[in-house]
């Protein structure tokens, strides 16, 4: 089979290996058919970020059931499946509160084991999501980055009827977005410093675009104003300096989820903390995308989300190819942010 394999920093090949074994009877063994590249991803392509070397990575993907283990009942050759990445211990105390995002003991597919930018993969039973019969199968690959936002949205009760501010238009960004619009937020604004996806932006519905580059906090404010009570922030681009404008340009008593990933130190101006206490924000720290019943509401809403196409994704892929083809894709990142969503595909 074709294996897309990181080898040391930077070295990204496709490789001849062969089909894996299931070897537990809780295994399933899937065939490949899209695989997205993620952004936590590209670390351990090009910053030496992977558990080890050599790996094939990816954890967003879809596929078919090939093979199951002898204790797997509920699944059978020829059903369609998502990854679910995470796989929690499911016996720590933060899992049995079914806070499975929090568990320090899991293991997880495509970055501490194989993952699917291969033709063909095995993983537990937990880490497969069986898809519904009317969502195409190439949409699976997009259901794990879609529940990131959706996440969000549930630790802060719910996102209908609130005025959703979207700090960040990148995949994710613009993923939860079109969530948010799709489950009844009353507005929606999307704001970057990137002219075309701000574009992009508003052709998927946003009600504000706006350039955090071109304006500041205290403009977006102004623009904000009528939209600035229940009003939910979420910020998704992971900068100190959107972390930063996420809570300075929050209205009163609003939520702030904070689910960008931070790589560099984060230094609050006394002012800008002022506004926490000032404005009376309520801080939601949101990890992962997992909740009881395992995995969770989230993958089930982006399943219906996805199946009634209430979510466009087309715009969001930068490329959409064979092995060899997002080897190419990949390398010409060097390292750096995707334009677009990365997408590998097996026929």
């Amino acid at each position: 089979m074709k294996s897309v394999v990181i080898h040391t920093e930077g070295s990204v090949c496709v490789e001849e290996r062969p089909v894996p074994r299931i070897e537990a009877d809780n295994e399933v063994l899937v065939k490949v058919i899209s695989s997205g590249l993620c952004g936590s991803d590209i670390p351990r392509i090009f910053a030496k970020g992977a558990h080890y070397y050599p790996i094939t990575l990816g954890h967003e993907f879809s596929g078919y059931v090939e093979q199951c283990g002898s204790a797997v009942s509920d699944l059978a050759p020829g059903d369609a499946v998502a990854c679910v990445p995470l796989l929690p211990c499911f016996a720590c105390n933060e899992c049995e509160k079914g806070f499975f995002s929090l568990c320090k003991h899991y293991q997880f597919v495509g970055s501490r084991s194989e993952g699917g930018h291969a033709e063909y993969v095995v993983v537990k039973r937990a880490n497969l999501f069986r898809l519904p019969k009317e969502m195409a199968i190439e949409k699976g690959a997009f259901i794990e980055p879609v529940t990131v936002g959706l996440h969000a949205f549930q630790l802060a009760q719910g996102c209908a009827d609130k005025n959703v501010v979207i700090v960040g238009a990148g995949t994710i960004g613009l993923l939860a977005m079109q969530c948010a619009r799709a489950l009844g937020a009353k507005s929606v604004t999307a704001i970057d410093i990137n002219p075309e996806k701000l574009r992009l932006a508003k052709s998927l519905g946003a009600t504000h675009a706006l350039n955090s580059k071109t304006m500041s906090a205290q403009e977006i404010s102004a623009v904000l104003a009528e939209d600035r009570f229940n009003q939910l922030v979420v910020e998704t681009a992971g900068t100190p300096q959107t972390v930063s404008l996420s809570i300075e340009i929050a209205g009163p008593r609003a939520q702030v989820a904070l689910v960008g990933t931070l790589h560099h130190d984060l230094t609050l101006s006394a002012t800008v903390f002022g506004n926490i206490l000032r404005k009376e924000l309520t801080l939601i720290g949101s990890w992962m995308n997992y909740s009881a019943p395992w995995p969770g509401q989230e993958w089930r809403t982006a399943a219906h989300l996805l199946s009634e196409k209430r979510i466009t994704l087309e715009p969001l892929i930068a490329h959409q190819g064979d092995a060899e083809s997002f080897v190419h894709a990949v390398q010409a990142l060097n390292g750096t942010p995707m334009p677009g969503k990365i997408v590998l595909r097996f026929s």
